[in-house]
């Protein structure tokens, strides 16, 4: 049983890491100069660096692409909730969601980089 519960793991990490990629697309989209960053209400988010995070703790529930799955999609969720309400729910977790699938920095840079999706 341990062995078929790392083989779905082991391959579930794979195809989640398949789907990062590309990470000259931000440069394009925030006009050149500095890609790798947006601004929001509290300052500058590191995308690469949220990307990466939501794709190791949220990805699987939420899509690659945030479009959902098991979990709701989260592709406008900044107009729905601000910076600090989005850490909440990743902190203390909300309906079916679980508590501190992501934890520290990477809760708090997942947490800005969604709040800038509307």
């Amino acid at each position: 049983m341990k062995k078929a519960l790392m083989a779905v793991l082991f391959g579930s990490a794979l195809v989640l890491g398949a789907c990062g990629g590309g990470g000259d697309e931000g440069a394009e989209e925030n006009g050149g100069g500095d890609a790798g960053t947006e601004e929001n209400g509290g300052g500058e988010v590191d995308v690469a660096a949220a990307e990466q995070a939501f794709q190791e703790s949220c990805a699987s529930c939420h899509g690659g692409d945030l479009s959902g799955g098991a979990g709701p999609a989260l592709d406008s969720i900044g107009s729905q909730y601000s910076e600090d309400e989005i850490r909440d729910i990743i902190k203390n977790g909300k309906g079916s969601m679980p508590a501190e699938q992501a934890t520290g920095e990477d809760a708090d840079m997942i947490a800005a980089w969604l709040a800038t999706q509307e």
